[in-house]
Parts: C-alpha cells; sequence; structure tokens
C-alpha cells in the first residue's frame, strides 16, 4: 500500500511562490510516472503537471506552463511542485497521485492519491 502526503501549502499574495512536496511511502516509486492535479471549489479536479518515472520528460497544463514546475527526488521518494508567480486562480487544494495506465492528464489513469494541499493566493 501507497501513501502519499502533501506539504508546501498555505497562503500567499499573488507573484509570490510556494513550493509542494509530495512523501510517499510504503513503496518506491522510482519506476512510476507521477502527477500533480487541483481542485478549486465547485470545480473538477484538474490536472497540473506530470513527470516520468526518471523525470526525463515533464507535462504542464497550459494555464501553469512557464510559472509552474514538476520535479522529483527518487533517492527521497518525494515529488516536487515549484510554483511561481502565482494566480488568485490557482487557489484550490492539490493533490498528488501515480499515475497508473492511461492519459498523463487524465484523471482516471491516477491511483493512489494523497489527502492534498491547500494553496491560497490572494490578489
Amino acid at each position: 500500500q501507497v501513501q502519499l502526503v502533501e506539504s508546501g501549502g498555505g497562503l500567499v499574495q499573488a507573484g509570490g511562490s510556494l513550493r509542494l512536496s509530495c512523501a510517499a511511502s510504503g513503496r518506491t516509486l522510482s519506476s512510476y510516472a507521477m502527477g500533480w492535479f487541483r481542485q478549486a471549489p465547485g470545480k473538477e479536479r484538474e490536472f497540473v503537471a506530470a513527470i516520468t518515472w526518471n523525470g526525463g520528460s515533464t507535462y504542464h497544463a497550459d494555464s501553469v506552463k512557464g510559472r509552474f514546475a514538476i520535479s522529483r527526488d527518487n533517492a527521497r521518494n518525494t515529488l516536487y511542485l515549484q510554483m511561481n508567480t502565482l494566480k488568485p486562480e490557482d487557489t484550490a487544494v492539490y493533490y498528488c497521485a501515480v499515475h497508473r495506465s492511461g492519459g498523463t492528464t487524465d484523471r482516471a489513469a491516477y491511483g493512489y492519491w494523497g489527502q492534498g494541499t491547500q494553496v491560497t493566493v490572494s490578489s
């Protein structure tokens, strides 16, 4: 069984930065692609970014491209999301997840979700 624990969320002013972490336990995740999703109140959970098992390739949603960067440290079994130039519309609960099979941006392709960390961006 895999446990994922997100951290690093908080309240930040527009234009600020945060770095989210997702620590995994119970199984090494070095052979799995992983991703970040977010869910704002009243909205569907949406894809933010994904990374291949070795970090060789990354994918970012158009809404965060150029501002967010996904990375991983397999030695630490940890996934990261560096978020810069934050906007109020980035306010959401951010989740990390392990990719199982299917499309990279497809929520249904992911399993083993964390509990989420709240990010609030004030204007």
